[in-house]
């Protein structure tokens, strides 16, 4: 049986209050002994009761085990009533000379218990809540942690392969693409360890990242990159975006060699982060693949997670166009 200090003086107090209540309620109302000597007994019997076979035997669901020495306790109480405290302070007169029935006695007895037990149980189930919501937080970063942690190897697998098909055909090109990529590595790998980052530090790598893609489109098409009224100081989870820029690249790519068409805007209304992804592409079989990958699933999850009932997002799809539109509410950095 343990006792925090917080609860020991919570228990205190409510006996306190409710010994107050008792004694009002008692045939002679004010202090009296007997009064005192009856109510320390069912404080007695709600300690035995709250601290010992409530978690004993009621939260581990032995319901028979519990209520039957439940009936023990208050038996002994009533036994203690009557032939102990009654014959002490009533010795001589008509309440200490006859029992009163268990009806009577019980109806004495149960309610200051059972108000004591409450204010156990609901001081536990209040413990146990924050205990509850402790572990899912904790739960919650997670799998956060684990989807972030998916996102590096899979933009790095994408992007070497681009690379080793450029250093196979001896591209001037290729150390452009090293020196981008490597900027975008060391942003994800040591700048993105918070789960909310600066909005214009994560919108600077989507125009590393747009550019690094824009090299191996090279004259096949045209991407366009719109940013419109940021706003100052607001915060957002990395590399939530980026994925959906990935995906349409990888789209555009898949099937088609020219006539790429890619626009991404970006623009705050108020608090809300309006973002729009277009790109068209060739039908193609790859696509059902591209489009149910990891990357995109993981996003919509950490989206459910960081921003629950403070995003919406809509994807549209026709045979040869794909659209992404998504919104957050963001909140700005202390202080901003």
């Amino acid at each position: 049986m343990s006792i925090s200090k917080k609860e020991l003086v919570f228990q205190l107090v409510l006996l306190v209050i409710v010994f107050l209540f008792y004694s009002f309620d008692s045939e002679e109302p004010g202090f009296q002994w007997y009064n005192v000597a009856f109510f320390l007994t069912y404080a007695l019997a709600a300690a035995v009761i709250g601290f010992w076979l409530m978690p004993r035997f009621l939260y581990p669901k032995k319901y028979w085990h519990f209520f039957g020495y439940v009936a023990v306790v208050i038996t002994i109480i009533i036994l203690l009533e009557e032939l102990v405290l009654e014959q002490i302070f009533f010795a001589g007169t008509k309440r200490a000379q006859g029992f009163p029935g268990v009806f009577y006695s019980l109806l004495d007895v149960l309610p200051i218990i059972t108000i004591l037990c409450g204010f156990k149980f609901g001081w536990d189930a209040l413990q146990k809540q924050q205990q509850i919501e402790a572990l899912k937080s904790s739960v919650q970063e997670s799998e956060l942690q684990f989807l972030r942690s998916q996102i590096n190897p899979h933009f790095l697998f994408n992007n070497l392969n681009n690379l080793y098909s450029y250093a196979l055909e001896g591209s001037h090109k290729t150390p452009e693409i090293i020196l981008e990529l490597s900027g975008l590595l060391r942003y994800m790998l040591y700048e993105c360890k918070e789960r909310f980052v600066p909005l214009e530090k994560e919108i600077d790598q989507l125009h590393n990242f747009i550019k690094l893609n824009k090299l191996q489109i090279e004259n096949r098409g045209h991407v366009v990159f719109d940013i419109q009224d940021i706003g100052n100081g607001y915060r957002i989870a990395p590399l939530i975006l980026i994925v959906f820029i990935e995906n349409a690249f990888k789209h555009s790519q898949a099937g088609q060699t020219e006539n790429i068409e890619i626009a991404v805007g970006i623009k705050m209304k108020g608090n809300v982060l309006l973002f729009n992804c277009t790109n068209n592409y060739a039908p193609a079989q790859e696509l059902e693949a591209v489009t149910t990958g990891i990357g995109l699933k993981n996003v919509q999850k950490r989206l459910h997670l960081l921003y629950p009932e403070k995003h919406h997002l809509q994807i549209k799809e026709d045979r040869n166009r794909y659209q992404v539109r998504l919104s957050i509410a963001l909140e700005k950095n202390h202080g901003s």
